[in-house]
């Protein structure tokens, strides 16, 4: 059994390898677990969509489906949201996993639908994250984030204090998440920032104006502390050929 989950899971995660304290118990649970997901995610097939290997956890509900587009091997856990209400989309690229209890939500309105939202490839956002949309948001592939992430590509204005603030409209400019970053948990990015590509952002950061490639940022508002190391060219390639 071992051998034929490994090799089985490898189709959604090339690198999986099962630590050999793991008993065989555990892996009939796992197995059963892995099986209620991904019959869960055949489900979609009823909604006129192609499933592509989407394993889903309890509850997951799509909304507005008919915007949201995904490639093989979404994986939601329990609770998860999804909504396609927008003006470009819902997208999300192969093998991407977004944790419990998340909200991948474009917009909420019909009066002013919020822009996208697009999720590159092999990206992995860990549980209680919400992800808007409004003035855009991008996600490049290979990025791993932590619990609760929060990104508002969305801002009020708020200069008139005769006038309620909801009535003053809002600025969208959108976020921009560089390929191959890591954000610690409870980091959150507010609207027209931009993350270069390789950043790093510690644990509970705000990030609040841009950032460059390569740069580890933190504080509220989070400042860059240190810059990254480039790696050889020939790293980098024989990274992308073995994904």
């Amino acid at each position: 059994m071992r051998t034929f989950l490994e090799q089985w899971v490898r189709r959604r995660n090339p690198d999986f390898l099962i630590h050999p304290s793991v008993p065989t118990s555990w892996l009939l649970g796992f197995a059963a677990r892995t099986a209620g997901a991904l019959l869960r995610g055949a489900a979609l097939g009823l909604r006129g969509r192609h499933p592509h290997g989407a394993m889903l956890g309890h509850g997951v509900q799509f909304a507005y489906l008919s915007g949201i587009r995904f490639g093989a091997w979404l994986k939601a856990g329990d609770q998860v949201r999804f909504s396609g209400l927008s003006t470009d989309g819902l997208i999300m690229g192969r093998r991407v996993s977004i944790g419990a209890f998340s909200q991948v939500i474009v917009s909420t309105s019909l009066q002013e639908p919020g822009a996208f939202i697009l999720i590159g490839n092999r990206v992995g956002i860990g549980e209680f994250a919400y992800l808007g949309g409004g003035g855009g948001l991008q996600i490049d592939d290979d990025c791993i984030i932590g619990q609760y992430f929060s990104c508002h590509p969305e801002n009020h204005l708020h200069a008139d204090p005769r006038v309620p603030i909801r009535l003053q409209g809002v600025v969208r400019r959108g976020i921009h998440i560089g390929a191959g970053c890591w954000i610690g948990s409870k980091v959150t990015v507010l609207d027209g920032v931009s993350i270069g590509a390789g950043c790093v952002v510690a644990a509970g950061a705000v990030v609040t104006r841009s950032v460059p490639a390569g740069s580890v940022v933190a504080g509220v508002p989070a400042r860059v502390i240190s810059t990254r190391e480039a790696q050889p060219v020939a790293v980098l390639r024989e990274t992308a050929l073995a994904s």
